[in-house]
């Protein structure tokens, strides 16, 4: 196995993602499907540990051995970035390499709601990027962020495991902080975040309750703080922000997401007639039906106010799958497949 070659052909043939493991050829994944390297034999596990020492230092092999797996990024020459995840399987080291470009893309190259521009010119407050892994998440988080540092002078600061999209040099000045590497955890990197003097915070991901009390907080004290939850739905979002502290504080954690909550985009890639795939969002904004619903906990009544709130800009995701239907961009079966309730689809789709 080389796994130069390898990685060539992931940037090649297009493909998002390359999973090794033992007992299988290499697998590529391609919009949204996966598909064997043909001409690759079977990976076997000392193939799989050669391929993998050979990319990581002696600290990060350290931590291999000892954590049974690590994430850490690669520079692959002039042609990509990869975040890499090496974890055990079966007793045997395994490894998925997800491409990250160089060039970080437009809102409107990503086929992105306009109102991502808007966003963009936020002073303060939280933003999500939510739905499930390998949907594009922090690709859209990435032309969000790019568009500040290219027109506003601002100090933005990343906290990410690892550094994935490398900011150009712009308007704005970014720290960029990757945990183990430049900060020993997310607990103290956020911890020392407001002391750095920032405009501008990236969360990586939310990922416990460390992290979501920290980025409510630092939205709290005027800072403008984006993120990313895997979640299906923005009311679904709002849940498992709640649902992670403990029920005493409940209500007080309400009344921050509430006061600080700007948007939250909750997207899907979907596959397109012409191949590729193009996002569908759900955009929920902080109006004050949407904030007074969080605050008196009926987060049940945020569907409804999403589908009564289009003159806002909010928009539900089978809205959103629906128009992609009748622009001809997808089938309606796909959008039916990736929507949460795929009747609504065909009702708006044949609605005139």
């Amino acid at each position: 196995m080389n796994i130069q070659d390898l990685l060539n052909t992931v940037i090649q043939r297009g493909a998002s993602d390359l999973h090794l493991l033992a007992g299988v050829p290499p697998v590529l994944r391609i919009d949204g499907e996966l598909e064997r390297i043909a001409a690759q034999p079977v990976c076997t596990p000392e193939e799989i540990e050669e391929a993998i020492f050979s990319l990581v230092t002696p600290a990060q092999k350290e931590l291999i051995v000892t954590n049974h797996e690590l994430d850490f990024s690669l520079a692959f020459g002039d042609q990509a970035r990869f975040r890499i995840n090496v974890y055990f399987q079966k007793g045997a080291l395994a490894a998925e390499f997800r491409v990250i470009p160089l060039v970080i893309k437009s809102i409107e190259e990503l086929n992105l709601p306009k109102i991502c521009h808007d966003l963009t010119k936020l002073r303060q407050g939280f933003v999500l990027v939510t739905g499930p892994v390998g949907h594009g998440k922090s690709t859209t988080l990435a032309a969000i962020i790019n568009e500040i540092t290219q027109n506003r002078a601002a100090h933005i600061v990343t906290i990410e495991d690892p550094i994935e999209f490398v900011f150009p040099a712009g308007k704005a000045i970014v720290s960029q902080r990757e945990v183990h590497a430049d900060t020993y955890s997310w607990e103290k990197a956020l911890r020392s975040v407001l002391r750095e003097d920032p405009d501008v915070v990236f969360i990586g991901e939310m990922r416990d309750l460390e992290t979501i009390s920290s980025a409510l907080t630092i939205a709290e004290t005027g800072h403008l703080v984006f993120s990313t939850l895997h979640t299906n739905s923005a009311s679904q979002t709002i849940d498992r922000i709640i649902d992670v502290f403990p029920e005493y504080t409940k209500a007080q954690v309400r009344m921050q997401v509430a006061s600080t909550l700007e948007a939250v985009l909750s997207q899907r890639l979907v596959p397109t007639l012409g191949g590729g795939r193009i996002p569908a969002v759900e955009i929920m904004l902080g109006s004050p039906a949407i904030k007074t619903a969080i605050r008196e906990g009926k987060t049940q009544m945020i569907d409804n106010i999403i589908q009564t709130s289009t003159e806002l800009g909010m928009v539900t995701l089978e809205t959103a799958l629906a128009e992609l239907v009748k622009t001809g961009k997808i089938a309606l079966e796909t959008a039916q497949e990736f929507a949460l309730r795929a009747e609504e689809v065909l009702r708006q789709v044949r609605r005139k």
